[in-house]
């Protein structure tokens, strides 16, 4: 990804070789900010206060933190203290739990310097591989696009929260087949849902705008009426968990998009990585969804500051629950697939 014409990934090891690097993502996009994560505690901090987001990002920045942790103290009790610390950070992102999974297979049966440089080397790796995984995803989903492309001038995407590369380490999940299309010199544009009550559709449209790619931000109830008027061609969403028989947890609002698209025989397509298939769970219903603070509801906040907008009493959970009846199609990194589970049997 490029900002202001900068190459960057969305975190990154500190010359020092050992803390890293983030953006705080409650400042974008009005100003962008680099933070130091040197503890293991202010990695907790940086997910647990969303100064990252989006289910690979959060989990690369909980590796790292395992690796600070370690860097401390190397023991078998730092160890599954610190994983059991991170691991609470958010319930609902199945990719967390992979990759400290990952991170505890890589480092157990090392101990001390030796532990700790296995867990470097493994975070790297992990956060290569979602670079590898989120390219090839933009691949398979580009022929949606193009056959869309060879029917008319402007291809209208619909997406809703922020599935880019600024919620993974780069190229982002559903956000990639789009920078691929706009690269091919396909003519695209994108309806940016605002994603309330964090906004991260302010997040989509300035990656989009970094890239060049046309886009129009629209309030979150706005994408029934544009697919109502065909001015929607395709929605593309990201995943924080799908379950086995392909139910879809996803930012709260992605439940509503799939039921008008449905009605208007929009094509509904989920991008994920492996890494978010959650084998273990039957369906939706299984999956924990997280309540987050009644501030982000209460609350209206940007570059100014704060103004509150009730006193009411305030539900807010982050994430709902999308059937897999209504999914035309995942996109994953290896291909488009209409069954997670018979794909995920055969990667095995």
């Amino acid at each position: 990804m490029k900002i202001d014409g900068v190459s960057y990934r969305s975190i990154w090891l500190s010359e020092n070789g050992w803390s890293f690097q983030i953006f705080d993502q409650r400042q974008l996009p009005w100003k962008l900010e680099i933070v130091e994560i040197t503890t293991v505690d202010k990695a907790v901090t940086a997910i647990k206060e969303m100064w990252t987001r989006g289910a690979p990002l959060l989990a690369m920045t909980a590796a790292y933190g395992l690796c600070l942790a370690l860097r401390e103290d190397a023991s078998d009790a730092s160890l599954e203290k610190n994983y059991k610390k991170l691991l609470e950070t958010r319930p609902t992102a199945v990719n967390l739990r992979w990759t400290l999974d990952e991170m505890l297979k890589a480092v157990k049966p090392a101990s001390g310097k030796a532990r700790v440089e296995a867990a470097y080397k493994r975070a790297a790796e992990l956060c290569d591989e979602d670079v590898a995984i989120n390219k090839a995803i933009g691949e398979h989903g580009l022929p949606l696009i193009r056959d869309i492309a060879k029917k008319k001038k402007t291809v209208n995407i619909l997406t809703h929260c922020n599935a880019g590369w600024l919620a993974t380490v780069d190229h982002g999940t559903a956000t990639s087949p789009i920078y691929r299309a706009y690269d091919e010199d396909i003519d695209v544009h994108v309806w940016v849902d605002e994603t309330r009550p964090r906004n991260q559709g302010a997040l989509t449209a300035y990656e989009l705008a970094q890239h060049g790619v046309p886009h129009t931000v629209i309030t979150d109830n706005a994408g029934g009426l544009l697919m109502q008027q065909g001015k929607v061609d395709l929605i593309f969403v990201g995943a924080d968990r799908v379950t086995r028989n392909g139910d879809v947890a996803n930012k709260i609002g992605t439940y509503l998009k799939a039921l008008a698209a449905k009605d208007n025989d929009v094509p509904f397509y989920v991008a994920l990585p492996y890494t978010t298939f959650d084998a273990s769970l039957e369906s939706g219903a299984d999956i924990p969804i997280e309540e987050r603070s009644a501030d982000e509801v209460r609350f209206l906040e940007d570059s100014a500051g704060k103004v509150k907008i009730t006193d009411s009493p305030i539900s807010n959970p982050a994430f709902d629950i999308t059937p897999a009846r209504l999914v035309t199609g995942y996109i994953t990194e290896k291909g488009v697939v209409s069954n997670l589970s018979a794909a995920h049997s055969d990667a095995a």
